[in-house]
């Protein structure tokens, strides 16, 4: 049951409760709330428990006992959780991974007519098929546009018919004719808007992000700061390898247009001295390829069909010769 008091009383033992909850947890999820009735967040309530708590109010109180414990205890990090309270929101207070808390709460949808006034999430279309419905309602479909044809006694859809985009408010038409087709195209739960980690506020799809992600973005990272040292000449850690192999190539180019030499550089003057080196390191590399395709050759060779007997007309014999 609730706790039965004075308003004033009520305010102080929600205070303490969330002030309660700001010492305990340092990861918050904070989640939309529309259209989410009672049965259903008690539903959600179960089901993170116990490693979280979830915790609904007014956003004012939140705000308030939010900065009042902010100053009390000189942490000023809750105060980014402060902005995030807009509109109709709740709180998830969580010791658990967050990607598995927001995919937990992500399973408590419930299905929801369409009511005039509302504003659609999604598009909805309704589907061909038999409507089960009698010849009187023709001109119903007909106000829509909805192409309908009767077959055994019944209304027909013909076409699949886009009757609410998304974004649009839903209208008296539009409600009544799903209803009476018993389609409910909305599903309404809590949803994730921003993740508050020590301090730190970021979207929900970061939840999302793999290590395959991360490493292909820090990769990405790494390459432009290259590029962009490179092209300033300014040396960084990421662009020291092209930085040495750079030099090592201009130190070459000298080397070989003077007099100067060097160890590394000997080996190239010698190929370019006697190119017939490159054709003696060919054969190298062709008879490690050729090593490397002698087993497939083999197994080519035994899979290979045996040739045909030469009969006695290709030797020139006849039957009856």
């Amino acid at each position: 049951m609730g706790f039965k008091g004075t308003k004033q009383e009520k305010k102080e033992n929600y205070d303490k409760k969330l002030c309660d909850l700001l010492e305990q947890y340092t990861q918050v999820l904070v989640c939309a709330a529309d259209n989410v009735g009672s049965t259903q967040l008690q539903g959600i309530r179960k089901g993170l428990r116990p490693d979280s708590v979830v915790l609904m109010g007014k956003n004012t109180m939140m705000k308030r006992s939010i900065r009042m414990h902010a100053e009390r205890t000189g942490n000023q990090a809750y105060l980014n959780l402060m902005t995030l309270l807009v509109g109709n929101v709740g709180l998830i207070f969580t010791k658990g991974d967050l990607k598995e808390v927001s995919e937990e709460v992500a399973k408590y949808k419930v299905g929801a007519p369409a009511r005039v006034g509302l504003v659609a999430p999604i598009d909805v279309v309704v589907p061909p098929g038999n409507t089960g419905l009698d010849p009187s309602q023709t001109s119903f479909f007909q106000v829509l546009n909805i192409p309908t044809k009767i077959n055994k006694g019944t209304v027909e859809i013909v076409a699949p018919v886009e009757l609410i985009h998304k974004g649009e408010k839903v209208g008296s038409s539009e409600a009544a004719l799903l209803s009476k087709l018993g389609i409910r195209p909305f599903s309404y739960g809590l949803v994730v808007e921003s993740v508050y980690d020590n301090g730190s506020v970021f979207s929900p799809e970061v939840l999302d992000l793999t290590e395959d992600d991360l490493c292909a973005r820090f990769a990405a990272g790494v390459s432009n700061v290259a590029a962009l040292s490179l092209g300033i000449s300014y040396p960084t850690l990421a662009a020291a390898p092209h930085m040495f192999a750079n030099a090592y190539k201009n130190v070459v180019a000298v080397a070989l247009a003077t007099e100067y030499s060097f160890p590394q550089a000997e080996k190239v003057k010698e190929y370019l001295a006697d190119p017939s080196k490159f054709a003696s390191a060919a054969p190298v590399a062709a008879e490690v390829s050729s090593v490397s395709a002698a087993p497939a050759a083999a197994k080519e060779e035994e899979k290979a069909p045996e040739p045909a007997e030469e009969s006695d007309e290709d030797m020139g014999f006849g039957l009856f010769d």
